[in-house]
């Protein structure tokens, strides 16, 4: 990578838009990894389990469209911000009041799902400012957010072996937020390249 590379865009917004990709990409996944104790602690069955696990990646697919029209109207940064509360906010809600029931775990995928639209919020601002020559490497970077769902595989598992899985919504929320700031208090100091 030359260094032309970084002195055509925004640092911080390309770091913004990375951490938001890669935490959103961890919670969007984070049913997954936690599926063999939840499903055992409400009595799931391989069917029901399967599907709380297929839902945050439906729910994110077909989100992905409705957060690129937010993109288009908004702007990324805004539109990230609506998402990143509504994650946060679910998490929070999941986490202090529980999830009990079968219903309640496909009610948080399809939440869990806005995380997986973050597709379509983390490419566009980060790329949006690099010229043409350098947007190719800036949604390489960002698009390594992906690298989230391995966090949750990796992690998520032996947080809820000491913490209880119900817990671990609750902890996913201190990098959360701590993102969620940073990526509110990215200032724009340059102009977009044209």
């Amino acid at each position: 990578m030359d260094k032309t590379f970084w002195q055509a865009g925004h640092r911080p917004t390309l770091l913004a838009a990375f951490l938001y990709f890669d935490l959103a990409f961890m919670v969007w996944v984070m049913l997954g990894p936690l599926g063999v104790q939840i499903a055992k602690d409400l009595g799931l069955t391989h069917a029901q389990k399967g599907m709380m696990v297929a839902t945050p990646v439906l729910a994110g697919a077909i989100l992905r469209i409705f957060m690129g029209i937010l993109v288009d109207h908004l702007k990324p940064k805004l539109a990230g911000a609506i998402g990143q509360m509504i994650v946060i906010a679910s998490l929070f809600f999941a986490w202090y009041f529980g999830i009990h029931s079968y219903e309640q775990t496909l009610i948080l995928g399809v939440f869990l799902g806005v995380a997986g639209a973050s597709f379509a919020v983390a490419l566009p601002l980060a790329s949006r400012w690099y010229p043409p020559e350098h947007q190719g490497t800036a949604l390489g970077i960002a698009g390594a957010g992906n690298s989230g769902t391995a966090l949750a595989a990796l992690i998520a598992p032996s947080l809820a072996i000491a913490f209880g899985w119900s817990n671990v919504f609750g902890l996913a929320l201190i990098p959360l937020v701590l993102v969620f700031i940073l990526f509110s208090s990215v200032e724009r100091s340059r102009s977009v390249a044209n």
